[in-house]
């Protein structure tokens, strides 16, 4: 008989990938616990890695973004304050002898405002008091009038002849709190050793 036809397997020799009849095919692997807990392990450091990454990146972009400069500090009260001399003031009702009334200007250029706590003079036979009372409170751009009364309590410590008389004035801003002294010129020198010189005479010290 001619033709071709399927080989048959020769004698002492066996199929392999043919199953003989009634074998059970094998099935699948199933895969275990372990590899179950891995793949869900495998996401969650997954996720946690991505988290971290984001948040890394938004760190830098915070870190990283372009800012404002800081606002310059105030300047200290005493370089925007003008303490000015305006000339006498009728006494206060009820001043004692020897009393000289005069007014100031108090201008606060730029910055915040400035308080003038206090206002204090050099001599010690000489006490004062304002009008406002002190505090006063100035803001830039404006300025305050303050009414200061003198009382000669002893003419022996006050001066005869005031060349260069001066005011202490204490000032607060918020960048510091300073006593500055205001020399208010000629005219409140001439008018203060007026007021002197009439109450006190000759009893008064020269030169102090």
């Amino acid at each position: 008989m001619s033709g071709v036809g399927p080989v048959e397997p020769g004698e002492g020799t066996r199929a392999w990938d043919a199953p003989e009849p009634g074998a059970p095919l094998l099935a699948a692997p199933r895969r275990g616990r372990l590899a179950r807990l891995y793949a869900r392990r495998r996401r969650s450091v997954l996720v946690t890695a991505i988290a971290a990454v984001l948040l890394a990146g938004g760190g830098y972009l915070y870190a990283t973004r372009p800012q404002e400069p800081p606002p310059a500090a105030a300047v200290y009260p005493s370089l925007v304050v003008d303490v000015g001399y305006l000339g006498e003031e009728p006494l206060p009702a009820g001043a004692s002898r020897g009393a000289f009334s005069f007014a100031v200007k108090v201008t606060t250029h730029s910055g915040p405002p400035v308080t003038v706590l206090r206002v204090t003079q050099p001599y010690s036979g000489i006490s004062l008091s304002s009008a406002p009372r002190l505090p006063v409170r100035t803001a830039a751009g404006s300025s305050h009038k303050i009414v200061i009364t003198m009382h000669v309590t002893e003419c022996a410590n006050v001066p005869q002849n005031a060349g260069l008389p001066f005011l202490d004035v204490t000032l607060r801003n918020t960048r510091a709190m300073q006593v500055h002294s205001f020399i208010l010129g000629e005219r409140y020198a001439h008018d203060l050793s007026e007021a002197l010189r009439t109450y006190c005479g000759s009893e008064a010290a020269s030169g102090v």
